[in-house]
């Protein structure tokens, strides 16, 4: 008995190492084997620069993501909400005199987007699958709507820093203001996740929402809370993709943005079934959604086995997700 019990605490102390570190060793293996196989080309100042404006929008949308799935939710509104904000950020942007409107306008637009989503799930009781499942297809709708189903193009956006200027650090080198921007969001997600009461009330409503509901804890301001700040960063994420592209289309601009957001959360070690997850396992996820997709085309893989490809890792990630559980309950 003592030796399986000794036995039984090394390997719990074992998978908390392991859920610990999370997929941070495979992004590690991830961008030797494509330095590797690009013959030298991936660790170049100017791929590394790449993949952190790749990672970007993605760790935005997957910060927000993360609270929503983290309460047991899920957000599958987000890649048209990022749409049609940037078409709000860019309509708003040729405003004469007012074009500075543009970034706060895609914020208000992501937001309201957000609130919608939040209070018909938290005030009229309806599965969050379907709310935003719903809201995929009307808010594009709405962003095709938008910009008369064109491309608006502004080459004098007013808050084009945010796309295409680097904060330097070193002579030939600097840090994308994207980067910054979703490094900033990590942080102050981080925060709000473990360091504030709110934090652990969205933890407690994933844990078990009715448990949270009989100690106090007011579910519907959390879930309210939770997709409107998924709906915000959505709107954040979208003021970024406009700056980064000084245009926006209603059509195309966010299409599958969802899918890799979700992949980069579980991939963190969030749990679908909520109440588990790290922001930091977020981050890491994003970039390695970023990493994959940068690598398979600097190796010359053509773009049917890329889809191919992130498609079995958004699988690989639910089957992670499900072994993370079983290991838990064994431990």
């Amino acid at each position: 008995m003592p030796g399986g019990a000794g036995l039984s605490a090394r390997r719990a102390q074992l998978w908390s190492v392991l859920q610990a570190i999370g997929m941070l060793p495979v992004l590690i293996l991830l961008c030797i084997l494509f330095h590797v196989l690009s013959e030298g080309r991936f660790f170049s100042v100017q791929n590394l620069s790449i993949v952190a404006q790749q990672a970007s929008i993605n760790s935005v949308l997957g910060a927000g993501m993360t609270f929503v799935i983290l309460t047991g939710g899920i957000d599958l509104s987000v890649g048209s909400v990022l749409a049609a904000s940037a078409m709000s950020a860019l309509i708003v942007s040729l405003l004469p005199d007012l074009g500075w409107l543009g970034l706060p306008a895609a914020l208000l637009t992501g937001l309201g987007f957000g609130l919608v989503n939040g209070a018909l799930i938290a005030f009229g009781k309806l599965p969050a699958f379907i709310v935003t499942l719903g809201s995929l297809t009307a808010v594009r709708g709405l962003a095709r709507l938008m910009g008369g189903d064109t491309t608006i193009f502004n080459p004098d956006l007013p808050f084009a820093f945010i796309g295409d200027a680097s904060i330097p650090v070193a002579p030939g080198i600097g840090i994308p203001v994207l980067a910054v921007i979703a490094f900033a969001v990590i942080v102050l997600s981080w925060y709000v996740l473990r360091r504030t009461v709110l934090g652990v009330r969205i933890y407690a409503v994933g844990g078990n929402a009715a448990a949270a509901r009989l100690s106090g804890i007011k579910v519907w301001a959390v879930l309210l809370f939770v997709y409107a700040a998924s709906g915000l960063l959505a709107g954040l994420g979208g003021a970024m993709a406009a700056a980064r592209l000084f245009a926006a289309n209603g059509l195309q601009l966010g299409q599958s943005y969802e899918l890799d957001a979700i992949a980069a959360v579980i991939l963190g070690g969030t749990s679908f079934v909520g109440g588990i997850g790290s922001i930091w396992g977020t981050l890491v996820g994003a970039l390695i959604i970023a990493v994959l997709t940068n690598g398979l085309i600097l190796t010359g893989v053509s773009d049917i086995w890329q889809f191919i490809i992130k498609g079995l890792v958004i699988i690989g990630a639910v089957a992670l997700d499900r072994f993370r559980l079983q290991g838990s309950a064994r431990t």
